[in-house]
C-alpha cells in the first residue's frame, strides 16, 4: 500500500484526473476533467522483495471519456485504446520500458543525474522463441492444450518440434516482461483448474493489457490463449484474465492448441510420456 500512496501522490501533481489502482476498490479522483488517466500496479512481483529479485511498476495510460474522467466506466475499455504503457523495473539497474504508440523504448535510470537515459530504442522480440517462462509446478492443473503445448517444449530435439527449449520462471512478471524484451522468448500465465484461478490470476487493466501494449509494439503479440488482449473489453475494474506473451509464432502456436488447430504429428501419441518411445 506504500507504494500505491507514493504514486498517487505523485500523480496529484499531474494533469490526470483519476488513477485505478491493483491496490484500490474504486478509481481515485486526482483532477477531474484532465486529458489522462492512469491504471496502475504499484508493485509487480512484491512477493519477491524479501528474496531481492526484481519487481516493478506497471503503468497504463488512457485518454478519459467524455465527463470527469473519475468514474469506473472511464477504465473500462479495450487495451487497444491506450495512449501510452510502460514498466519501472527495480534490480541490478533501474529501468524503464515505454511506448507511446510508435514501438517500444529501454531506458536506464542514471542515479547521479536522475535521468533516464535513451539505451535502446525501437526494441523488437524476435519471431521465434526457444526460451519460455511458465510455472511448471501447476502442470497438474493446467488445460489440455496448454500441457500439450508444454509438453512439446520439454520434448526437445527428441519430440515432435525437433528443437531444445531453456525455461526461465522468476515469479515477478515485469522481470520476465523485461527479460523477453532483451533478449526474446514467451511468458504463460494460463487459466487452470484450482479455485479462483479458472480466468487467469493477472489483472487486465493494470497487468495485461500494459504489458500487452509494450510487447506488441516490440513485434511480439499477447493473447489469453484463444483471444488478443488488446481487443479485450473489460467488465469489471480487477478482471483476470489468462496470458500468453512474447515472441509473436509462439503465442500463435499456443492459440492454435487452444483451437485445435495445431501442426501434424503435434499430439502424436509417439511423443507422449506412455507413447512408443518412452
Amino acid at each position: 500500500m506504500r507504494a500505491n500512496a507514493l504514486l498517487a501522490k505523485a500523480l496529484d501533481s499531474a494533469p490526470v484526473a483519476a488513477v485505478a489502482s491493483e491496490e484500490m476498490d474504486a478509481p481515485l479522483p486526482l483532477r477531474p476533467g484532465a486529458p489522462i488517466i492512469v491504471a496502475l500496479d504499484p508493485l509487480d512481483g512484491s512477493s519477491n522483495i524479501d528474496t531481492n529479485v526484481s519487481v516493478g511498476t506497471i503503468f497504463s495510460l488512457l485518454h478519459p471519456p467524455h465527463g470527469s474522467g473519475t468514474e469506473p466506466a472511464a477504465f473500462l475499455r479495450a487495451g487497444r485504446e491506450q495512449v501510452a504503457a510502460g514498466y519501472f523495473i527495480y534490480g541490478p539497474q533501474t529501468a524503464l520500458a515505454l511506448t507511446l504508440g510508435n514501438g517500444t523504448d529501454l531506458f536506464t535510470l542514471d542515479r547521479h543525474s536522475g535521468i533516464f537515459g535513451l539505451t535502446a530504442a525501437g526494441v523488437r522480440i524476435p519471431p521465434h522463441a526457444r526460451e519460455f517462462a511458465i510455472n511448471a509446478s501447476n502442470y497438474r492443473h493446467w488445460d489440455a492444450p496448454v500441457r500439450t503445448w508444454f509438453d512439446d517444449c520439454l520434448a526437445g530435439t527428441e519430440g515432435p518440434r525437433g528443437e531444445n527449449f531453456n525455461m526461465r520462471w522468476v515469479a515477478s512478471m515485469v522481470a520476465d516482461a523485461h527479460r523477453i524484451l532483451v533478449r526474446g522468448g514467451v511468458y504463460v500465465y494460463p487459466g487452470d483448474a484450482r479455485h479462483g484461478y479458472r480466468n487467469g490470476r493477472l489483472r487486465l487493466l493494470y497487468e495485461a493489457n500494459p504489458i500487452a501494449m509494450l510487447i506488441e509494439q516490440a513485434g511480439g503479440y499477447a493473447s489469453t490463449g484463444s483471444e488478443r488482449i488488446l481487443d479485450r473489453v473489460p467488465r469489471l475494474l480487477h478482471e483476470r484474465v489468462p496470458l500468453a506473451f512474447g515472441a509473436r509464432e509462439e503465442v500463435e502456436r499456443i492459440e492454435r492448441h487452444h483451437f485445435g488447430d495445431v501442426p501434424e504429428g503435434e499430439t502424436s501419441p509417439l511423443f507422449t510420456r506412455r507413447g512408443l518411445f518412452n
